[in-house]
């Protein structure tokens, strides 16, 4: 690797498999490409990169330890329980790939609130920190098990994306996938599709955002350009690329062109990335025009009371709230100082009223600039 390509190359990445490529149609691991994975990703962690491992197959191998070759549709409970049956398959598999190229695994299994919890994160954060510190690759994987439609990422792009923000904060996120990269059009009907290289972070992605993967897959491409999104808008890199190319990882990290890189904006703090990733806010408040102008300011600013026209939902101090403009459009996400009922008692007056109005101190700010982060449309 040359020195400028070793100045520029990612410090940690996130690379996220999906079933097609780990697990056969018939249900069977794929033993071949697990064992090139684990010696490419071998090879860069030799480089001086960390690299964390997300991985789906487990409903497709544990639906044929249930079920043989049968390809009934899977209800919810039998989902669950071929997670749980395939989970060890799949995670012996991988460790005896990479015990072949000398390396070290850890399974980590999660649910959202193991990202939405801020302490939970923060514990998780530090295990990841003291796994990649050891040499050892986390292999990380949804507990679909136990996750429930309150818990669930819906589909490991998701998952892999939040990782990359909050988690384990990551200067890029590769998805493996059975495709070159994003195509111009459907290639099973449009033999004229075509590889695009670059997507910039504010063109439109809906065109491309179509189908799911299989019967074990839960979003296929949409889900994975949404979770592609999400990271870019937090400020990292993201490659999508077919998962058979010979020393891929090695071509992505000497910065060759691979796939689809998607472009990011700028980086923004870890701690607002944990926000922009943070799956179910409490509430929301809605503030006038002139409180919008000033949260979309280039320097930022914190939300006053005296900008904020109405609130929603049973929010409590410390909560997560989503912020709106009049016309009923996101703009922004932030942890608020008030509970819902005080937030209406406060709202469209000055912070020099506060106190008066709520009979004890307070904060000036309903959301403070550090505890929020703007949306991106």
């Amino acid at each position: 690797m040359s020195d400028t390509n070793r100045a520029n190359r990612p410090r940690r990445v996130v690379v996220k498999v999906g079933t097609r490529l780990v697990a056969s149609a018939d249900g069977l691991a794929d033993r071949a490409f697990m064992s090139g994975l684990a010696a490419q990703i071998a090879a860069v962690r030799a480089d001086g990169v960390e690299v964390i491992l997300v991985t789906s197959g487990a409903v497709r191998l544990g639906h044929r330890l249930m079920f043989g070759d049968s390809r009934k549709l899977l209800r919810v409970s039998d989902r669950t329980a071929a997670a749980a049956v395939g989970q060890p398959a799949l995670m012996s598999a991988w460790a005896n790939a990479f015990e072949a190229a000398g390396v070290t695994t850890a399974q980590v299994l999660l649910t959202q609130d193991d990202i939405v919890h801020r302490g939970r994160c923060v514990n998780l954060r530090d295990t990841l920190d003291a796994l990649l510190r050891r040499g050892i690759v986390p292999l990380l994987n949804e507990n679909d098990s136990v996750s429930g439609v309150d818990t669930t990422f819906g589909e490991n792009d998701n998952l892999a994306a939040m990782v990359a923000v909050a988690l384990a904060p990551s200067d890029l996120l590769v998805y493996l996938q059975d495709q070159e990269g994003l195509l111009s059009a459907d290639p099973s009907q449009h033999s004229s599709a075509e590889l695009i290289r670059f997507v910039g972070p504010d063109d439109d992605l809906s065109p491309y955002a179509t189908g799911a993967g299989g019967p074990e897959s839960l979003g296929g491409m949409a889900k994975k350009l949404e979770g592609a999104r999400c990271a870019t808008d937090c400020g990292i890199r993201v490659v999508i690329a077919g998962g058979n190319g010979e020393d891929l990882l090695g071509r992505i990290m000497r910065n060759e062109e691979v796939g689809t890189c998607l472009l990011p904006r700028p980086r923004i703090p870890s701690r607002k990335g944990w926000l922009m990733v943070h799956g179910r806010p409490a509430g929301a408040i809605v503030v006038d025009d002139g409180a919008r102008r000033a949260l979309l300011r280039t320097d930022g600013s914190s939300l006053l009371p005296s900008g904020i026209v109405e609130a929603t939902g049973a929010f409590q101090a410390g909560d997560l709230v989503t912020v709106r403009d009049a016309s009923g459009l996101d703009i922004a996400r932030g942890l608020v100082n008030y509970s819902r009922a005080e937030t209406d008692l406060i709202k469209g007056h000055h912070s020099s009223e506060i106190a008066e109005l709520l009979g004890h101190e307070g904060a000036d700010e309903v959301i403070h600039r550090d505890d929020l982060v703007l949306l991106h449309d």
